[in-house]
């Protein structure tokens, strides 16, 4: 009798499908909290709640927070429906510390993935690190010097110096940014060069010369002159320029997200 009902009690085991993570107790709005500091977690809309997800770790701009991100309709609005975990740490005076090599906010943000990875199942393959002003000057900055297990830097509107050198790389980098930007003007190299915004990833990454240009619109306002460089020695470089201003542009995020996704599926 007890070998039988033993043989019932694993059957039944067995038909039980694997429980999903207990929920976090912060999410959206409510900050999770990482010593003295914090940040915050959108989790996309048809997670089923076991299935390692891919992270974007997105630096907001100057004077904002992540309670902004989480609810974002060009950042967010973008993860959430492509099964992508958004993670939005906060800014110590709501800014970044990017000028100059060696910023603490490199060492915070990567504790902030491994903090959400004891929260959710992450995929470490699809690790993206975005951000809009002086948060992507401050993605860029930690893709320099954190890039190793970066899939790819998704950057708007903010770089670093071009002429630093960078201790690591992400294996793609996307960039765009306005040619009428006036906060962060638009970087022209020398002799008026327009590709210059990319320069320091072009010459880290062992490019040569492009090897390709494209268009295209994400809506009637929203338009790109596309270069790339995928001849590098390694990984590959996209750059989006457009003629507007300081701004992200509607539907960027959600482009560079399907693009990445597909590729890595």
């Amino acid at each position: 009798m007890r070998a039988i009902a033993t043989l019932i009690a694993l059957a039944l085991c067995s038909a039980v499908p694997r429980l999903a993570m207990a929920a976090p107790d912060c999410v959206d709005q409510t900050p999770c909290q990482l010593g003295d500091r914090s940040y915050h977690v959108k989790v996309p809309d048809d997670w089923d709640g076991v299935t390692p997800m891919p992270v974007m770790l997105h630096f907001h701009g100057w004077a904002r927070q992540g309670t902004l991100i989480v609810k974002h309709g060009r950042i967010s609005g973008a993860t959430r429906k492509r099964g992508v975990l958004l993670l939005a740490p906060n800014g110590l005076g709501k800014s970044w510390d990017f000028w100059n090599p060696g910023s603490p906010d490199t060492d915070f943000a990567a504790a902030v993935i491994e903090d959400a990875a004891k929260r959710y199942p992450i995929d470490r393959s699809q690790i993206f690190v975005s951000g809009y002003s002086w948060g992507s000057a401050m993605a860029w900055r930690y893709a320099c010097e954190n890039g190793a297990d970066v899939r790819a830097l998704l950057a708007v509107s903010g770089t670093l110096d071009q002429d630093e050198t960078c201790e690591t790389m992400p294996a793609e980098v996307r960039h765009t940014h306005g040619l009428r930007d006036t906060v962060l003007d638009y970087p022209f190299g020398p002799d008026g060069d327009a590709l210059y915004p990319v320069a320091l990833w072009r010459r880290t990454l062992g490019c040569a010369e492009p090897t390709g240009t494209d268009s295209y619109a994400t809506t009637d306002k929203d338009q790109f002159s596309r270069t790339v460089w995928d001849n590098c020695a390694a990984g590959k470089v996209v750059f989006d320029q457009h003629p507007r201003g300081h701004f992200i542009p509607r539907g960027w995020f959600a482009k560079q997200l399907d693009e990445l996704l597909e590729a890595g599926s």
